[in-house]
């Protein structure tokens, strides 16, 4: 059978076996009537008093908003945000929208235009975090675990702080939304250091889908408790990136129902893990790169069997990713070796963690990566992995291993799924 899978910005079309396992989330529906939605967001929120109430008498405002990443639909939520604060009485020039970037490049240009919509970008104040230029941050102690809170310094000197943001699965947070608005999104690259460490990243329960017992949420919640969100607006989207569900207010509150919510929406079961399984990085923004696109991998591993195959779809148009991550992939030769080299108390790279990521799946599976971005094969990826010219030759290539009737496992819209295997509850 014919599928598309989520690709770059079109889609890519491939011929799948015909007794395929399909993984969809529900087909949850759009919100209808959005603005008035989102304004009985702003006016009713979750366990906090409205948007208004909060910023009367508020000197000045910072907006956290999601980066290019994450298609968080700007345009629509911010105009009512910001309408709000300048009704309360908040000046236009003193509100500053801050973009969330963590440790990625900055959004300018047409791409930033694209990110907020023409009416915002020529309007209001937009700055970039930057998370390794120490004067732009302040030091706000340290975490439980011993992580130093670094946090951008427009928002800690804000009077009134806002985050905005995507509820969906995430490969180390269980969920992203909430508390990942400001962790990572505005913090430090030396709190980075820290709480996507090795020893962090090792922990079972870092991982898609989990929020009990996590030690990144818990580590995360606690810097945002820290820093403090005056108001929080999440939202979940279906997989047409359409907006299915909006929770703000407090944010933990907010943040707990909205993933009660996406939970329900995202999961989808397959009662046995399988040999073969092609997935994607859910097509842009989140496969830009190769170091985005690792989502992809680690979300199916509940249902591969071990030492099966993997075959990942993923566009990657800005190539492997930033220049710490492409070096850091050249020079290792396997995942063994890496694995060897985090041990070392003294070594750290910018970008290291998501190579951990890739490793935990190469411990469990094979991995062919079909990809137009990655230049001649991938040789920065030849101790790791292989590429393939297509998802047939890749089926093909695993079934060679694996049985001409080996079982496939197909999810076209990748880590926006929670694939789980055993029976639903």
């Amino acid at each position: 059978m014919k599928l598309t899978l989520d690709y770059g910005a079109h889609g890519l079309e491939a011929e799948v076996p015909d007794d395929a396992h399909v993984l969809h989330m529900a087909d949850a529906p759009e919100l209808e009537a959005m603005d008035e939605r989102i304004e009985q967001a702003l006016c009713h929120p979750i366990g906090t008093p409205s948007l208004a109430a909060l910023a009367q008498g508020r000197r000045n405002a910072c907006v956290v908003i999601a980066d290019i990443t994450r298609p968080v639909p700007n345009a629509t939520i911010l105009p009512p945000i910001l309408r709000i604060l300048e009704q309360a009485g908040i000046a236009r020039q003193d509100i500053t929208i801050l973009v969330g970037t963590g440790l990625h490049r900055p959004n300018e240009g047409e791409e930033l235009v694209r990110l907020v919509g023409e009416h915002v970008a020529s309007n209001y104040h937009i700055v970039n975090h930057k998370a390794r230029e120490r004067d732009t941050l302040v030091h706000l102690g340290d975490t439980s675990g011993g992580a130093p809170i670094w946090i951008d310094r427009i928002y800690v000197e804000a009077d009134l702080k806002i985050a905005t943001s995507l509820i969906e699965p995430h490969l180390m947070a269980g969920y992203s939304g909430g508390r990942k608005a400001i962790c990572p999104g505005i913090m430090g690259v030396d709190t980075m250091k820290v709480l996507h460490g090795p020893k962090l990243m090792g922990e079972p329960r870092c991982a898609e889908g989990i929020i009990d017992d996590n030690p990144f949420h818990r580590q995360a919640l606690e810097v945002a408790q820290k820093v403090g969100v005056d108001f929080t607006f999440n939202v979940a989207m279906n997989d047409r990136r359409e907006v299915t569900g909006i929770f703000a207010g407090e944010l933990e509150k907010a943040h707990a129902e909205g993933v009660s919510f996406v939970e329900k929406q995202a999961s989808a079961w397959l009662e046995t893990p399988v040999p073969i399984v092609v997935t994607t990085s859910a097509g842009y923004p989140l496969d830009l790169t190769f170091y985005q696109a690792v989502k992809g991998l680690t979300a199916v591993l509940p249902i591969i069997e071990p030492g099966g195959t993997i075959i990942l779809v993923a566009r990657c148009a800005e190539g492997l990713g930033g220049p710490e991550f492409t070096r850091l992939l050249a020079e290792t030769e396997s995942a063994e070796s890496f694995e060897t080299r985090l041990q070392d108390p003294d070594f750290f790279v910018v970008d290291q963690w998501q190579l951990q990521e890739l490793c935990k799946v190469l411990r469990k599976a094979r991995v062919l990566l079909c990809s137009t971005g990655v230049a001649d094969g991938g040789p920065h990826l030849k101790g790791l992995l292989s590429t393939v010219a297509s998802v047939e030759r890749g089926i093909t290539e695993a079934r060679r291993v694996h049985g001409e009737a080996a079982a496939v496992a197909v999810i076209p819209r990748g880590p926006y799924v929670l694939a789980r295997s055993g029976r639903a509850a």
